[in-house]
């Protein structure tokens, strides 16, 4: 059974031709997303936090990247606390929202 994308076209190359920051900048969009419908839409929040993961995943796949796994990874587990609620490292998806909106801004500056 063949996984169902919600990013078809970055998901099959296109991806990993991005650069670092522009693929954390794009991660950053879909954190956005899920923070202007967390407790407003949940199916728009669930979207939003699924893309994001599936976007996080592909840039751990990215062999680019080897040497920086354990910070995407992090980003990414912190993200997750964020999503369920903050227990663990008190995260919230305001707070990586301008983490990551910092990534995008820099992005925009290099084209």
């Amino acid at each position: 059974m063949s996984k169902t994308y919600f990013h078809t076209e970055l998901a099959f190359g296109r991806w990993f031709e991005l650069s670092l920051i522009e693929q954390l900048g794009n991660i950053g969009g879909e954190v956005s997303r899920a923070r202007l419908a967390q407790g407003k839409d949940n199916a728009r929040f669930e979207r939003a936090s699924d893309r994001a993961l599936e976007l996080f995943d592909l840039t751990l796949a990215d062999p680019r990247w080897r040497g920086r796994l354990r910070e995407i990874g992090r980003a990414r587990e912190v993200f997750c606390d964020a999503v369920l609620g903050g227990k663990e490292y008190h995260s919230t998806l305001s707070d990586l929202d301008r983490y990551f909106t910092g990534f995008a801004l820099a992005a925009r500056r290099h084209f």
